[in-house]
């Protein structure tokens, strides 16, 4: 990869139109971590060549033909993004781009790796509440010895929680390195890659918390080594 000067240049994928919310607090983000976000949509040119890294964001619903199953409830889906986001996490798993999928983003990275995933957590939902909420609300607990906790720092922590899919069987090279105490997959990491990582909640809109700031900061400081090709420790 020719050496590119500044800050890291991090793709943020969304849908064609909107979701404007969501992507000016990842811009934000990106910006206090010493990136910069090039937004990404369907019909946009595609390739992560000229990408430090990549951020798939939330959304709609993942289609369920995408990991072979039938519809269980009435979802929104977004075929074109699916197809886009499809691409963009095919080109970034086979070049090595560091990646964070945030909930439809984690669950469509997972699904591209050979995953599946719960369509309805409402009747999975027995100790934690039903209600989505942009508020830390729910508790995240963290696997020991996984990258995730070496970037929280914490054993336990609060967060939102907006989504009503999750992951159920785990993709290929992934772990589990974060559940709720529903039991419910938070996050899921590559410990084998220099950065590659899907969080169920919404951290963009948690970056007052000085720990979701952190997720962003080691992205950013993986996009530069990645870009300087200093090789994954």
């Amino acid at each position: 990869m020719a050496r590119r000067e500044g800050r890291p240049v991090i793709g943020v994928t969304g849908p064609r139109r909107g979701a404007w919310g969501p992507r000016v607090c990842v811009h934000l983000a990106l910006l206090m971590a010493g990136g910069r976000a090039l937004h990404l949509r369907p019909g946009d040119k595609l390739s992560t060549r000229t990408l430090d890294g990549v951020i798939v964001t939330g959304g709609h619903d993942v289609e369920p033909v995408l990991y072979k199953a039938e519809a269980e409830v009435e979802g929104r889906y977004d075929s074109e993004r699916d197809a886009f986001e499809s691409e963009i996490i095919d080109c970034a798993l086979s070049d090595g781009t560091p990646l964070l999928g945030i909930c439809r983003g984690a669950q469509l990275l997972n699904v591209r790796l050979g995953g599946t995933l719960f369509q309805d957590l409402h009747r999975r939902r027995h100790k934690t509440s039903k209600r989505r909420t942009l508020l830390p609300l729910k508790t995240l607990c963290v696997e020991d010895g996984t990258k995730l906790a070496g970037i929280l720092g914490r054993a336990e922590l609060k967060i939102n929680s907006l989504h009503n899919q999750s992951i159920d069987r785990v993709g290929e090279g992934l772990r589990v390195c974060g559940r709720d105490i529903d039991e419910i997959v938070q996050a899921v990491e590559n410990p084998e890659r220099r950065f590659l990582m899907g969080v169920q909640w919404h951290p963009e809109f948690l970056i007052y918390l000085s720990r979701q700031r952190r997720l962003f900061r080691t992205l950013v400081a993986a996009a530069r080594d990645y870009r300087s090709g200093v090789k994954p420790g």
